[in-house]
């Protein structure tokens, strides 16, 4: 049993963003890659020396034996402490709230967040702040810089830790209390929400589904929504979380939790409907008949949010992503309190939040959260919905109808074309910018442009500025097109095109019916088909 200096080569260009390094499981599982940038975020965020670090994953495939890895280079670089989920398991906002609530020093997160998993799918790893969230920028470039220096790394030789075992056990000189994952989430949300009024809500008749999608969820959905709800044995569909997710795609949208969306769309659909992602960090809720955009999510949740015993007191302000639409703004502006407008990145809220700016934010990628952890948190989400739902008596259809009578419809909605091949998506912008300057006053069927630009977001807490976070096209009447590309994908680029048109005539339109000359009018000014020879999106949400 032995501390071992092991010398290496650097892995230059592997750098994580706010949500990690995501690569392919086997590249992951090649010799000394894991270990070469687990060395190199440990040095890049300062050293881990007498630190505590939170430790866990959402149960995809190499999931258990990264855990194993990351431990003993942890007693290696002379770290002092480590909690564990039992199993290696932590959804990744039960692992913000057990950095936050039990004082570490930051956590390392296991997770490729919605992307499939398998031998041959995807992995993901990310460190999060003492604050409990995603690490900053400059603490990722650190993490980048060190991959193209790293000469050797340090691991402790020796028997693995059984993480199965509740308790506190040793790893060379290192402590590692085993947690389980799930009781100290619960006691949160117990916290912020009004259980008994949910409980009698599901026991007057309310039937739910929640689709876990064989992903990390299914423990927390089932402790919440059956044991301490009372829902029956059965509403929490996929519930045992699987290496390869059971084959399924985690992703929480009409396109891949189609097995709930046919059901809620049937005439015999349970009451309420929701679904959550790989690491527990995004939602969907769908009604009877009724599918809830996440920018509509967020604007309800934001009206809504004072009849959580949480949020009794109201907001202190709300802050949405750049390409979400804008349905939030007007609540906001109608509670009297600041709307903030960011780039995608879970950072750039947790600096509003740790300032005591905003209580509630949301992207459209299907996240939404409050200040009680520092990342997006889909169970919350819907734990949310159903706490607005028992206290007003409403279903899904009756509190939309409900709010787009009050402040109006945006109708919103994203095309992904994914992997297309990384240079033909970087010439996509490269022309797409190139034309910004001229579109003002060009008209595209019945709609005529008043701003074009690629949007840049000055930190208004730490001064920092994020420059080219999606080129936006503005029209005369509020709609617009974003378009930007994601690195959430593994494989070439994913182009992300959204949508948005306001409607204060309650026309009650399909939204790609109510959307369609804003899809031409961005098809004309991108040229999407050609530049990539795409005529049709692989995911609409």
């Amino acid at each position: 049993m032995t501390r071992t200096t092991i010398t290496t080569a650097p892995i230059a260009g592997q750098k994580p963003g706010t949500s990690g390094l995501r690569k392919k499981t086997r590249v992951f599982m090649g010799a000394h890659y894991l270990e070469n940038f687990v060395q190199a975020m440990f040095d890049g965020v300062g050293g881990v020396a007498g630190k505590t670090l939170v430790v866990g994953g959402d149960g995809r495939f190499h999931n258990d034996t990264a855990t194993q890895t990351i431990l003993a280079m942890a007693e290696a670089n002379g770290a002092a402490r480590a909690i564990v989920g039992q199993n290696a398991l932590l959804s990744t906002p039960a692992a913000s709230n057990l950095i936050r609530t039990r004082g570490t020093d930051g956590g390392v997160i296991l997770s490729a967040s919605h992307n499939p998993g398998g031998i041959d799918e995807d992995f993901g790893i990310k460190f999060n702040m003492p604050n409990g969230g995603p690490a900053p920028e400059a603490v990722t470039n650190a993490i980048h810089a060190r991959t193209e220096t790293l000469d050797a790394y340090y691991i402790w030789q020796g028997a693995p830790v059984d993480l199965s075992q509740l308790g506190t056990t040793q790893l060379g000189a290192m402590e590692v209390e085993i947690v389980d994952p799930v009781s100290a989430y619960v006691d949160l949300m117990r916290s912020l929400f009004d259980f008994d009024a949910i409980a009698k809500m599901i026991a007057g008749g309310m039937q739910i589904r929640f689709d876990a999608m064989c992903a990390i969820t299914g423990p927390y959905g089932r402790a919440i929504l059956e044991d301490a709800l009372g829902a029956p044995k059965g509403t929490v569909t996929h519930g045992t979380p699987l290496p390869d997710f059971g084959g399924m795609h985690p992703d929480p949208n009409p396109t891949w939790a189609h097995e709930l969306m046919a059901e809620m769309m049937g005439d015999a659909a349970p009451g309420f409907g929701a679904a959550s992602d790989g690491d527990g960090d995004r939602n969907m809720i769908v009604g009877p008949g009724c599918y809830v955009s996440p920018s509509d999510s967020l604007a309800v949740i934001a009206a809504n949010a004072h009849l959580a015993p949480g949020y009794s007191g109201g907001l202190k302000g709300v802050a949405r992503s750049m390409p979400t639409s804008a349905a939030v703004d007007r609540v906001a502006e109608a509670l009297g309190i600041d709307c903030y407008e960011t780039p995608t990145g879970w950072k750039f809220f947790g600096n509003l939040m740790d300032d005591g700016r905003v209580s509630l934010c949301g992207e459209e990628s299907f996240g939404t959260g409050s200040d009680h952890v520092r990342e997006k948190d889909g169970v919350w989400a819907i734990l949310m919905w159903l706490n607005i739902m028992a206290t007003t008596g409403k279903s899904v259809p009756q509190l939309m109808q409900d709010h787009w009578a009050r402040f109006g419809r945006n109708y919103y909605s994203r095309h992904d074309f994914e992997a297309i091949e990384t240079d033909k998506a970087d010439a996509l912008m490269s022309g797409l910018r190139g034309k910004l300057h001229d579109l003002p006053g060009q008209t595209f069927g019945p709609l005529t442009v008043i701003d074009a630009d690629d949007y840049a977001y000055l930190d208004p807490v730490d001064g920092s500025t994020s420059e080219r976070q999606g080129v936006r096209v503005v029209f005369e009447g509020g709609a617009r097109f974003v378009v930007r590309l994601s690195g959430t994908g593994t494989s070439g680029a994913t182009l992300r095109l959204y949508l948005e048109k306001l409607d204060t005539e309650q026309l009650n339109l399909d939204p790609q019916e109510a959307l369609a000359d804003v899809i031409a009018a961005a098809e004309t000014v991108i040229g999407i088909a050609a530049h990539t020879d795409r005529t049709a999106p692989d995911v609409i949400t």
